[in-house]
């Protein structure tokens, strides 16, 4: 088999995705979290209280499933929403102890998918494909912005 007849990036890039998915989903929801609500967590760790517009476009998801997501996220206690007091129609989204409790151990679990993912790579060729992620990551976000 030729180069020219393997499977592309983007059939690889998918498959590591699917499979990451996999591994991770059953070990989230021992801490009672799913792996749609670890983008928000991040973002609302990282940034501070954001509103459910900012959400979605920071994590380039449609309103509605943003408002679905966090809707179920407020029921179980991750979640809470408090005045925005720069614009008093709109609220903030704050993570809640509870959330920030399950933070870290949700963390330890990304890091070790990655451990496992990258398993026998070199750093310098962990640092190469993180680097060419990212240039493929920002020309799709580029695109989607271009619209």
């Amino acid at each position: 088999m030729n180069a020219s007849n393997l499977p592309g990036p983007g059939h690889y890039i998918n498959r590591i995705a699917r499979l990451s998915q996999r591994w991770l989903e059953p070990q989230l929801q021992k801490l009672g979290l799913a792996v749609a609500q670890v983008p928000v967590f991040g973002a609302i760790k990282t940034r501070g209280p954001l509103s459910q517009k900012e959400l979605a476009r920071l994590l380039h998801v449609e309103q509605p499933t943003m408002a679905q997501l966090l809707t179920r996220m407020e029921r179980d206690g991750l979640i809470e929403r408090k005045p925005d007091p720069a614009d008093g129609r709109s609220s903030l989204l704050c993570l809640t102890s509870l959330a920030i409790k399950k933070a870290e151990p949700a963390q330890e679990l990304l890091v070790a998918g990655s451990h496992i993912a990258l398993k026998g790579l070199s750093q310098r060729e962990i640092a190469t494909l993180t680097r060419l992620l990212q240039r493929v990551l920002a020309n799709l976000e580029e695109a989607l912005d271009a619209g």
